[in-house]
């Protein structure tokens, strides 16, 4: 019977359906692994990128599980945000509807691909069970003073009516509108962080050797720490006086407190108090102030496409420690959010500030010595500095930290590039934010019996404002705390809050979902996830959020994890052309007909064997058909196997042939623990089994055959697990997929060594020495097989490459 892989394929799915073959076991007496990839969007179809990260991960569980591991392999549904509102106005749907009839098809596609996920654990982040416990926390982290609610410049698109993060912001526009989006001030809640900046930056150490190494750069660098001098700037009296008293300094930080005497200017977010009080009291000219107000418009982005600009504001400070009067200036490189929105230009010895004083002719004052150039960012002894000449840069960081402390003018500090998180969103689809508004309390949580504050299903989505704002009854109810008429928080949660716990709901057994969102005890067995499986454009925010809620809900007496993924694999992008797959650029390949056409095991080698994960892509319609090709061929090969027992071989009595397949087929077994331990590159294990089917193809041996194919089938199962269960089930009756495989190293033991013989350049002849020969037995051997190539020259160089070959070089003589 030839390879059918759509019966084959229906076949197995249905099987393990039956057996419930990859549900995790209750016991926590065994050794456990928890397998994950980052759940998907359910957009309504799955793309190669999908087949990718899912053979991978599956690849994973099915090896644990034969190594006798209890795994936890689940998959869900990351429900919520704003593209299902997207679908809702472009369609006519309602997001509720539309997300579960994706879910739906999705979930009837991942089948096809026969992932071995556990089906008990499956859930969306929409359902209101999860929303009932994420509420919960958000109300615990309330009252433990980690959330909290004030108003702060957001990212906001008239348009949509709604407040949009950073990276929903696509070149100054509106990712769902392409609107111009604008800066505005409004009230939001903020998830605090900072506070565990330092754990989150100390904690990386633990990830070192376990995640890529720039993932960990790119989180130390988003987190940004650093420790400086922060101290206040006072107004001179004449700057006080124009400010009509309301106002006596501003706080700066500087990471290079050695530097403060060669302070010119300062300069001031156009968005700091003193800024926007000139321009909204008209103390500034019209154009200086219309020139403000447009860079107040810009992102952080565009800002920086423009190049540095600024204005004088008319106003001077103090310097701390010499007296002078600074001149005080906006510029558009300085930020709100970091270090008060303000601070002292060093332009001899920044590079910053440097640009922007020699733009607009201020003055440069060098204080470090060394390089020859400007601006020198560098350290070295200080020069015209008071009584800090000629101390080291090191030295006089601490002596003027110490002396600014003393004199009450200042004191060290540590700053962060890291934002607190802005949790809250302007739209209908998401959990509601469980907080209420009341006339005689102010802001009061839900009850927690009253949770889960679910949504209405009654709304209209238009793309104008939040549903749930102008919704005529939801949000009208009664003060959980005095029973006053209240109106309910329209805001609902941002989608990173729904994926910074997952990993813990999946590890609570169901039967305890109802009860509890996390499970303590399920929780300390399962986590931390031991391969977890996503792509690189989720270092930064996911990884970050989901470290952080992970610490907080520790702390919160959930669990006792301090880290949430242990080992941290990123895949690379599925390339079509260069080009990353989109159905923009109309360049996708559809997984379903990849499947009809060739079975889901093709799609499954295909993906893993065209580059190792953590590389790009490209697809290659011939390389789907060599993947197809191979599998056929490796079940024709079950007529080979005439028997289902293995024997102990007799490695010496048998040919040539015979025993390198069997040298192949225990290199591939060798390399199997090493691609999953360590390196990954499924790639390398996969083309290692095709060299073993080769070899065995090139010789007759029926044991050797039985043995081959019972190991191979075995590696091969986590990567092609269909048609190696067919195969199993009819020639072992699947005894070697359990199996327990060990290297047998006389397989290895050679009994000659064949070297490739090299004469002038050209590969002329081989020779079979004895492993233990000389090199001048060698390099005899390599002449009297190479005679009639050496006739009339003289051998002028030697080499031999040990194990591999023996290079003469000759000339006429």
């Amino acid at each position: 019977m030839s390879y059918n892989p759509s019966e084959i394929e229906a076949r197995w799915q249905k099987k393990w359906d039956e057996e419930e073959a990859f549900e995790p076991s209750d016991s926590y007496e065994q050794k456990k692994k928890y397998i994950l990839s980052m759940f998907p969007f359910p957009s309504g179809r799955l793309h190669m990128g999908h087949v990718r990260n899912y053979a991978i991960g599956d690849a994973f569980a099915r090896y644990y599980r034969k190594q006798n591991f209890n795994v936890l392999h689940p998959i869900g549904w990351d429900a919520f945000g704003m593209p299902a509102e997207n679908a809702a106005i472009k369609h006519g749907r309602h997001p509720k509807e539309w997300t579960y009839s994706n879910i739906d098809y999705m979930r009837k596609e991942l089948n096809t691909l026969g992932l071995s996920f556990s089906k008990t654990r499956e859930f969306a982040t929409c359902d209101p069970l999860y929303t009932k416990h994420e509420q919960k926390f958000i109300i615990e982290m309330y009252e433990k003073g980690l959330l909290y609610r004030e108003s702060t410049t957001v990212n906001w698109c008239e348009s949509c009516h709604t407040v949009l993060a950073n990276e929903q912001v696509e070149e100054g526009c509106c990712w769902r509108c392409d609107n111009e989006v604008e800066l505005k001030e409004m009230p939001g809640y903020y998830l605090d962080i900072i506070k565990y900046a330092d754990e989150l930056l100390d904690d990386l150490a633990q990830l070192e050797g376990k995640w890529p190494s720039q993932v960990i750069a790119m989180q130390r660098n988003w987190i940004g720490k650093s420790q400086g001098l922060e101290f206040t700037f006072e107004l001179s009296e004449e700057s006080k006086a124009k400010l009509d008293g309301k106002f006596d300094g501003y706080k700066v930080f500087t990471t290079r407190p050695d530097t403060i005497y060669g302070v010119t200017y300062s300069a001031l977010a156009v968005e700091h108090p003193i800024t926007k009080y000139l321009v909204e009291h008209d103390l500034l000219s019209a154009k200086v102030a219309e020139k403000i107000t447009a860079i107040s418009n810009m992102t952080e982005v565009e800002r920086a496409q423009e190049g540095k600009e600024g204005y004088p504001l008319g106003i001077t400070v103090i310097h701390p420690l010499t007296g002078e009067e600074i001149p005080v200036w906006t510029a558009n490189f300085v930020l709100a959010s970091y270090g008060g929105g303000a601070v002292m230009a060093v332009p001899a010895h920044d590079e910053r500030d440097f640009e922007f004083a020699t733009k607009y002719d201020l003055p440069i004052k060098r204080v470090i010595q060394g390089g020859d150039e400007l601006p020198y960012t560098g350290t070295g002894d200080l020069m015209d500095s008071g009584r800090f000449s000629c101390v080291g840069s090191e030295e006089a960081k601490i002596a003027i930290i110490n002396i600014m402390e003393e004199e009450g003018k200042g004191k060290g500090t540590t700053n962060y590039k890291l934002r607190n998180w802005g949790v809250s969103r302007q739209r209908y689809w998401g959990a509601p934010i469980p907080f209420v508004h009341c006339p005689n309390c102010g802001l009061v949580p839900e009850k927690k019996e009253n949770l889960p504050v679910a949504l209405p299903d009654d709304v209209e989505i238009t793309g104008e404002g939040n549903p749930l704002e102008n919704h005529p009854t939801w949000k009208y109810c009664s003060c959980p705390q005095c029973g006053a008429d209240a109106v309910r928080e329209t805001d609902t949660l941002d989608t990173f809050v729904q994926s910074s716990w997952y990993q813990f709901r999946y590890a609570t057994n169901p039967r305890k979902w109802e009860e509890v969102g996390i499970d303590k005890e399920d929780a300390n067995y399962w986590l931390g996830v031991d391969q977890y499986i996503g792509g690189i454009e989720h270092a930064i925010l996911h990884l970050l959020y989901a470290r952080f809620f992970t610490k907080v809900l520790r702390d919160l007496g959930h669990h006792d994890i301090d880290e949430p993924f242990t080992r941290l694999l990123t895949q690379g992008m599925v390339l079509m052309d260069g080009a990353k797959m989109s159905k923009s650029k109309g360049n996708t390949v559809d997984p379903d007909a990849l499947v009809e056409k060739y079975g889901a095991d093709t799609a499954r080698l295909f993906i893993l064997f065209a580059a190792p994960p953590q590389k790009e892509l490209e697809w290659n319609d011939s390389a789907v058909e060599g993947a197809f090709r191979f599998i056929k061929k490796l079940y024709d090969r079950k007529s080979k196997v005439t028997g289902n027992m293995l024997i102990d071989i007799d490695h010496s009595g048998l040919s040539k042939e015979s025993k390198l397949a069997r040298v192949k087929v225990y290199e591939a077994l060798q390399k199997s623990t090493d691609v999953y331990e360590n390196t990954f590159a499924f790639n390398t294990l996969i083309a290692a089994c095709m060299e073993a089917l080769n070899a065995l193809d090139k010789q007759d041996n029926g044991d050797v055959w039985i043995e081959g194919m019972y190991i191979m089938l075995n590696l091969l199962e986590p990567i092609i697990p269909h048609v190696t269960a067919e195969l199993s089930e009819q020639l072992f009756n699947r005894e070697n997929l359990a199996a327990v495989l060990k290297v047998k190293e006389e397989v290895f033991v050679q009994e000659s060594i064949l070297y490739v013989v090299m004469i002038g350049g050209k590969k002329r002849t081989e020779i079979e020495v004895s492993p233990g020969a000389s090199n001048e037995e060698i390099l005899v051997a390599a002449k009297e097989a190479g005679d009639k190539w050496l006739q009339g020259m003289q051998v002028v160089k030697e080499i031999v490459v040990p194990n591999k070959l023996v290079n003469l070089a000759v000339k006429p003589i």
